[in-house]
């Protein structure tokens, strides 16, 4: 990866320097070997901060939120992931197409931080795909401004495989018998913490004012128990619903390591046998199924 590394520092340097842009966002290297975190850059001569190895994981879509208020323009390196990401901002009117210049990079695939933590540096070969990358089916970045790398070949992925597997969870939990269904569930929700770095994260999730930040709504409750947080992962599942794009950050993130994605997942596949298939965040035209409607859409409240 050092040679997009290399372009990587050059581009931001260069737009930096015109004040082409203002602001860079990519990937820094963190603490341990193990974490690339997001880093915003200002200043031309602090470009060499920035990284591209196989934990640069995070998808910096989110961030742009921080700063739409803003008459900067922003440079932001996208993978597939990330440039999903800015779709999803940009159908939502979230940010302004002219306030951000995107650079493309194709995605090898990421590795598992928690996993590499366990192993050790010395088995860093061993380490897996962190589990989004797995199942994900567009490596490369579906809107940008500039492409790095065009001419060194695809990403390394076979991105119709990973399709073939995009539903395998999901067809596990619906296997199960009702009662089984009903403890993975409950299982799962009872650890919640409630920490919301699954909303924080997602790039669906960009309400101005977040229904579970007002208790005094009547709607929802402080608790941390089973019934409290089960509605808020039920509510923030449909509230994404046909407009997740499927980059697996709120799993990614969670601490209790929750299988948010396989609910994301089972309400992706649904609407696909209901309204055909569809996947957000790919083409700026095409509008969510629950954010259009055609007279031939399948009627059965009644």
């Amino acid at each position: 990866m050092s040679r997009i590394q290399e372009r990587m520092r050059a581009r931001a340097r260069e737009l930096l320097a015109q004040g082409t842009v203002q602001m860079v966002i990519g990937w820094e290297k963190g603490t341990f070997w193990y974490l690339s975190p997001p880093v915003f850059i200002t200043d031309a001569g602090e470009c060499d901060r920035l990284v591209w190895d196989e934990f640069c994981a995070n998808n910096l879509a989110k961030y742009l939120l921080d700063y739409k208020h803003t008459e900067d323009k922003i440079a932001l390196f996208v993978k597939g992931c990330d440039a999903r990401g800015v779709v999803r901002l940009l159908q939502d009117n979230q940010i302004e197409r002219e306030k951000v210049y995107l650079i493309g990079i194709k995605c090898p695939g990421m590795k598992d931080g928690r996993l590499a933590d366990a192993l050790g540096e010395e088995r860093r070969h061993e380490v897996p795909l962190v589990a989004k990358c797995r199942f994900c089916t567009h490596p490369e970045p579906v809107i940008f401004d500039e492409l790095l790398g065009e001419d060194e070949g695809a990403a390394a992925r076979d991105a119709a495989a990973a399709a073939e597997g995009r539903f395998a969870e999901v067809e596990k939990v619906e296997a199960m018998s009702p009662d089984e269904r009903y403890t993975f569930w409950t299982s799962a929700y009872d650890r919640c913490l409630r920490c919301y770095a699954c909303r924080n994260v997602c790039p669906a999730c960009n309400c101005r004012e977040c229904i579970f930040d007002r208790s005094q709504s009547g709607w929802c409750g402080k608790q941390m128990n089973r019934g409290e947080n089960m509605f808020f992962a039920i509510t923030r599942a449909m509230h994404v619903a046909g407009r997740c794009i499927e980059c697996g950050e709120c799993e990614r993130v969670c601490p209790e390591g929750i299988p948010i994605m396989t609910l994301n997942k089972k309400i992706i596949k649904d609407l696909n046998e209901l309204f055909g298939e569809y996947e957000a965040g790919i083409d700026l035209e095409d509008l969510p199924p629950l954010g259009r409607y055609k007279l031939d859409d399948p009627d059965e409240f009644h």
